[in-house]
């Protein structure tokens, strides 16, 4: 039983790294966008199932080791919870925003950009800061 937890806290720790990463190329990719269609296109396409497949993984290997724990709620336990819903939220309002963005307007991704910016790089702190505090446990 040991094994299966140790591996299963080692791949919740690889998937916090991985949100990371895919915070990390969201914000590459978006502050290298030139064109909205062509951004809308990749998001669509490759970033969001992606993002959200990282994150689902790392939000189930967390609830299958509250499960393991026999459902200890610790001070740390629930804010990695409330960090989980607040980077749902600012996902879901960063993809609303984009999917009522006109494509025709002609600067629609320069008033998109700083908007989207300050979301990714406020999910990327969050991330960062509760994987530092985890891993200083």
């Amino acid at each position: 039983m040991n094994e299966m937890y140790n591996m299963g806290l080692s791949l919740h720790s690889w998937s916090a790294v991985a949100v990371l990463v895919m915070i990390f190329i969201n914000l590459y990719v978006l502050i290298s966008a030139k064109e909205l269609a062509k951004y809308k296109k990749v998001n669509s396409l490759y970033l969001v199932p992606l993002e959200i497949t990282v994150l689902g993984t790392l939000l189930f290997t967390g609830i299958v080791m509250m499960a393991a724990k026999h459902l200890n709620f610790t001070i740390e336990n629930i804010v990695m919870i409330l960090i989980s819903i607040v980077i749902i939220i600012l996902e879901v309002k960063r993809l609303k925003s984009l999917k009522y963005l006109s494509t025709k307007k002609d600067h629609a991704l320069a008033v998109y950009t700083p908007f989207a910016r300050t979301l990714l790089q406020i999910e990327f702190g969050l991330v960062l800061l509760i994987s530092i505090w985890m891993w200083l446990l």
